[in-house]
């Protein structure tokens, strides 16, 4: 009888086994986040410590923490801003798909924005959308004489022709994960980023 011979990468291999392990969620600590942060108000004090009407704008609801942020140190650094808040809601390309976010808060401009020299402010720039919207409701107010964007982090990934002109720490991360900072408003200790996996197929920051 001919015997058979059989190798090892020949031989069946027992199914993959999933145990139930998660990875854990990759993780920027405080004191990233406070230099993000001296990143981005150096950089803005080069530019504007001539400009007369400066007005930083957060976006709803990521940037809003972020901008009292940003205006507290530029103020005490001599700097004077006044800020405010947008609400894209309206604004958004998916609108039809998603109902609106009834937690943003809505737009407040404290300040005539025809002339001004507005920073939009935002802790995350992803794919672009979101600051597209946010333009359409600025401009729905006036006519600023220029608009800039401030964020704390770029993950990249764009599908717009948008970049930041402030930009506190560039993070890769890809379109199966979610890039989420967190901002303590009382406890700046508290403060981190995370990158996780994302619940959607497709985010649009």
């Amino acid at each position: 009888m001919e015997r058979k011979i059989t190798f090892a990468l020949d031989a069946p291999h027992p199914a993959p086994q999933n145990f139930g392990l998660v990875a854990t969620p990759l993780k920027h600590d405080a004191k990233t986040v406070e230099q993000a942060l001296g990143t981005v108000v150096a950089a803005i004090i080069r530019r504007h410590q001539q400009t007369s009407r400066l007005l930083l704008l957060g976006i709803a609801n990521g940037g809003i923490i972020l901008t009292h942020r940003l205006a507290q140190r530029l103020r005490a650094e001599g700097l004077v801003c006044g800020t405010g808040t947008i609400d894209i809601s309206f604004h958004r390309d998916d609108i039809g798909r998603q109902p609106i976010p009834k937690e943003f808060s809505p737009t407040i401009i404290p300040h005539d924005v025809n002339g001004a020299a507005v920073i939009l402010v935002d802790d995350v720039i992803y794919s672009g959308r979101t600051i597209k919207a946010a333009l359409d409701e600025l401009f729905d107010h006036g006519r600023p004489d220029t608009v800039e964007l401030a964020v704390l982090i770029d993950r990249g990934g764009r599908r717009l022709p948008l970049a930041p002109d402030y930009c506190g720490l560039k993070i890769e991360a890809n379109d199966s994960q979610k890039v989420r900072v967190h901002l303590n408003a009382t406890q700046s200790t508290k403060d981190h980023i995370l990158i996780e996996p994302s619940t959607n197929k497709r985010s649009t920051p």
